[in-house]
């Protein structure tokens, strides 16, 4: 968010969460991009405050109570002690979620980040949700690409890139057929918290319906080679597709990523090597 956002995003996340009779002392902003993360103290709740009117926090919020009835789903989950939903003020939309505090580093294993994810998709494919289809999402990055407007300092040849890309690798993917289910749509490492309670995955507002090859394009390489029955072929598919929809993304004139113009001009990059397609986080 701009700077003269955050601090309006603080106020209205301590404001919904003391009138929720939750104690709140302090504010620490924990994660800034198009969205904020706003760690609030002693009540020890994650706020994340986003613009209203962008993207569908009511779906996250929907997803993750009935994944919360799933014994064991490997999700972050919505604060307990306030009724779940979508709470605005100043014009943002805030939601609330539990805490979970930084532990000592270490890396996450390949077999434990896949185990998460197929414990995820497990608990999704018993979520009632009408859900976007990923190629929904693949239709907003080619919006963007066409538009000069939107993305204005994207070059030509770079343009040409995306729109190529996209349109031939969504392509390819639906031609597949392959089964669909309830997908994160954002699996990265990002998405992907190292609790005490285990790996927790987050930020569920990118939910989608697709094959689980389009979550396992946003982990790392060697997460998708423990993932069991993945079709190699329609995976490769979906790191070249991933990698064209994200550099999109960062092309937007209202991108708010941190460094995303330089984040663009490397999955560019990438996708100029051809595939073999890289892993987003490599």
């Amino acid at each position: 968010m701009q700077a003269s956002d955050v601090s309006r995003a603080v106020a209205a996340a301590t404001s919904i969460a003391a009138g929720c009779n939750l104690p709140v002392d302090g504010a620490s902003v924990v994660h800034d991009s198009n969205r904020v993360a706003v760690h609030l103290s002693p009540c020890d709740v994650l706020a994340r405050v986003a613009h209203a009117g962008r993207g569908v926090p009511e779906l996250e919020v929907e997803v993750a109570r009935q994944l919360a009835e799933s014994e064991g789903c490997p999700v972050g989950a919505l604060d307990p002690r306030v009724a779940p939903g979508v709470h605005r003020r100043d014009g943002f939309a805030v939601t609330l979620w539990t805490y979970h505090g930084p532990r000592a580093p270490r890396k996450l294993s390949p077999a434990d980040y896949a185990n998460a994810l197929l414990g995820l998709h497990a608990g999704m494919r018993r979520v009632d949700v009408t859900a976007p289809h990923f190629t929904d999402r693949v239709a907003e990055a080619r919006h963007l690409v066409s538009s000069r407007g939107r993305t204005p300092a994207l070059a030509g040849a770079d343009r040409e890139l995306l729109t190529h890309t996209l349109r031939r690798l969504l392509g390819t993917i639906r031609a597949r057929g392959a089964a669909e289910q309830l997908l994160h749509g954002e699996p990265h490492p990002g998405n992907l918290l190292d609790t005490q309670a285990g790996p927790l995955f987050i930020d569920l507002e990118t939910c989608c319906r697709g094959p689980i090859e389009f979550d396992l394009a946003h982990a790392p390489v060697e997460v998708g080679d423990r993932y069991p029955n993945v079709d190699p072929a329609l995976l490769q598919d979906c790191r070249g597709l991933a990698l064209a929809m994200v550099a999109a993304w960062r092309w937007d004139r209202d991108d708010e990523f941190p460094n995303g113009r330089r984040e663009g001009q490397r999955l560019l990059g990438a996708l100029r090597q051809g595939p073999p397609w890289t892993a987003l986080d490599a």
